[in-house]
């Protein structure tokens, strides 16, 4: 495809709305600007011999916000390169049709996401459940994110639970992690006390879901199902998928942009709850921010990284 544009010394507030009318008319874009590796180490909007550098996050950025996909670019003029956007399919999100096995839910694995997989390591070890100690996963749904287990603990072996509503995503975990228990039930009638206390208790993308109250849920967990040394890590969606990339911010419906009210009043009322009842709490996390929460007087452990 030809190139349509050509940006060399225009601001971005010129190149944004050129790219997304192209967008509009066309779905696919192609366009030349001075090459970023030419300028590594300068701030965006810096002067290069070829022009205003823009490092590739900038581009990344941009064609998110667009609703298009950054195709991989191609050498150009001498310092340019060649950009391509295409403007993301009109495909509905995956848990569209639910969190079934049947359903777009099941391809997604959030442990193909850096700032995840980083972050939920760091948090599991913070956590530091002892050798043989007992886990309690919340939607646990397939049970993907059960892997980064033996990733924060190659040398531990835990006695994993897993609760979700859907029995048939629940299939799909039993035959991941044959050793894990799982049972399928309503987290709305917990506490229940056959299920025992744990050393981590793990809510990933549960605690904003519809009938779910929070300050209820939390108080059940920690009154019956946390033993006295032990741990939560609580997870709040911050993102979407859109055609199948991880889009940041919370779909918000009729706004052009994510508002993080609910999000942050969310993160925030669970944070003061659990700092209040005696917890060191620690928020982070990009696409889903975690709320660690570990027992005052708990040592951290030094090594966090994965």
């Amino acid at each position: 495809m030809p190139d349509d544009l050509a940006f060399r010394l225009e601001p971005l507030s010129t190149i944004i709305p050129a790219l997304r009318r192209a967008l509009w008319e066309r779905g696919e874009v192609t366009f030349t600007v001075p090459d970023p590796d030419a300028g590594l180490g300068l701030y965006a909007g810096e002067m290069t011999p070829h022009g205003i550098h823009r490092p590739w996050a900038v581009w990344t950025e941009m064609a998110d916000l667009l609703g298009a996909h950054l195709l991989t670019p191609e050498r150009a003029a001498p310092g340019h390169v060649r950009v391509r956007l295409r403007t993301w399919a009109a495909r509905p999100e995956p848990d569209a049709a639910g969190y079934g096995a049947g359903g777009d839910w099941a391809r997604v694995d959030k442990l193909e996401d850096p700032t995840f997989l980083l972050s939920f390591v760091e948090a599991l070890r913070r956590v530091n459940p002892p050798p043989g100690g007992r886990v309690l996963v919340l939607g646990v749904n397939r049970g993907r994110e059960l892997d980064a287990l033996p990733l924060a603990f190659p040398e531990r072996v835990f006695e994993v639970h897993g609760v979700d509503l859907d029995a048939s995503a629940l299939e799909l975990a039993r035959a991941r992690h044959p050793d894990a228990t799982f049972h399928t039930l309503d987290v709305t009638t917990l506490p229940r006390p056959e299920l025992g206390t744990f050393d981590v208790v793990i809510a990933l993308s549960l605690l904003q879901s519809p009938g779910i109250r929070q300050d209820v849920l939390l108080a059940a967990l920690r009154r019956h199902h946390l033993t006295p040394t032990g741990g939560l890590i609580l997870g709040y969606p911050n993102a979407r998928y859109r055609d199948g990339t991880l889009s940041p911010g919370a779909r918000v419906r009729n706004f052009a942009r994510p508002d993080h009210s609910l999000l942050m009043a969310d993160v925030t009322g669970a944070r003061r709850g659990l700092h209040g009842r005696g917890f060191k709490v620690f928020v982070t996390g990009r696409h889903e921010i975690l709320v660690t929460a570990i027992p005052a007087g708990t040592t951290t452990p030094r090594n966090l990284e994965l």
